[in-house]
């Protein structure tokens, strides 16, 4: 899926476009960028190319980058804007559930089970960006630049599960509060487990199911260790860039204007990438079809009936959207109840 950035990036250039930016007023400069997981599509086909070689190329030589993945700096994933507060790092890339606990008004842009689609997913994040962009720069004074999701999050089991309500009692893990409430709501019992400590707490028994997305699970490796999974999204497991304001203020109105342009360019072939890959990645997890990244798996999808649709629906206004609320500011269910709500057809009540 490399295919995407290329073509745009070639695009640009050939169109003189590049040329254009490059004699634009583009101020030098260096910047420090912490990545997301190494191992996963949005770092490999585009934050380390975007990095590494795009923003240097499209403006002549003047911006370079320093990046390196969360995976290699050893840091959760709660870090990596607290760090950027402090000025450790001047852009940050992260995951909205990661750092919602420090600001619960992020979590309204990927709350458990509200959009039920990709299209869906982008109008949510078009209408919640304001919100996120004032969230980020009171929280953690930075600037706001774009959202993208993971390919799609759903419930992976070491054992058989034929519908939500075979999770009772079940010890699932969560990566985010939200998908906590979620299971709580099916009379689970979650459990926060880093992503690269999955596989061998599925092993061990320390949880017999957990979320993640599609591609994700089939890339490190689930498919060896769970047997099912329900092909229902439970979240978007959608992911953020941000930059430091204190490095965003130094900058001019061009240099400013290229960081824009370049992010809007980025996020959408994000999107599109990571609807693709849920494709690939059913393919991979269960050898139905043509697996394109390495050996497949034998892993039983099991589709939702209306009833699990149903129970998907009673779970996020009884406990969802409940709980989001209790834990956040009237302000912010105000702003999610005017933005969010209209699109999805049901308010979060405080």
């Amino acid at each position: 899926m490399m295919k995407h950035g290329k073509i745009a990036l070639g695009a640009l250039l050939a169109l003189g476009l590049g040329t254009s930016l490059a004699q634009a007023e583009i101020q030098a400069a260096k910047i420090k960028v912490v990545g997301t997981w190494h191992n996963q599509s949005p770092y490999m086909l585009y934050e380390k190319p975007f990095w590494t070689k795009d923003v240097t190329t499209l403006s002549g030589g003047k911006i370079k980058a320093q990046l390196n993945p969360i995976t290699e700096l050893g840091l959760k994933g709660w870090e990596v804007m607290r760090l950027t507060k402090l000025g450790v790092f001047d852009v940050a890339h992260g995951v909205y559930g990661y750092v919602a606990s420090e600001e619960p008004a992020l979590e309204g842009i990927d709350l458990s089970s509200v959009a039920k689609d990709f299209k869906q997913g982008r109008q949510i994040v078009k209408a919640y960006a304001p919100i996120v962009a004032k969230h980020f720069d009171r929280a953690f004074g930075a600037k706001y630049l774009f959202t993208h999701p993971f390919p799609s999050q759903m419930i992976w089991c070491n054992q058989p599960i034929n519908k939500l309500g075979d999770l009772k009692d079940k010890k699932v893990r969560v990566y985010s509060t939200t998908l906590g409430d979620f299971v709580e709501g099916l009379g689970g019992t979650s459990v926060t487990i880093a992503f690269a400590e999955v596989v061998p707490a599925l092993q061990k028994g320390v949880a017999e199911c957990g979320i993640t997305g599609t591609l994700p699970a089939y890339q490190a490796k689930w498919h060896e260790v769970i047997t099912h999974a329900m092909k229902i999204r439970v979240g978007m497991g959608l992911a953020f860039a941000a930059m430091s304001n204190k490095k965003w203020n130094t900058f001019n109105a061009d240099t400013k204007a290229f960081f824009e342009g370049q992010s809007a360019r980025l996020e959408n072939e994000m999107w599109v990438n990571s609807e693709a890959e849920d494709e690939v990645a059913f393919a991979c997890l269960t050898g139905n079809g043509e697996c394109t990244k390495g050996e497949p798996g034998n892993v039983t999808l099991v589709d939702p009936a209306q009833a699990d649709l149903d129970e998907r629906q009673r779970i996020l206004k009884e406990f969802v959207l409940k709980k989001w609320a209790a834990r956040c500011s009237a302000e912010c269910v105000a702003d999610w109840n005017a933005t969010v709500a209209p699109i999805v057809g049901v308010k979060a009540v405080k």
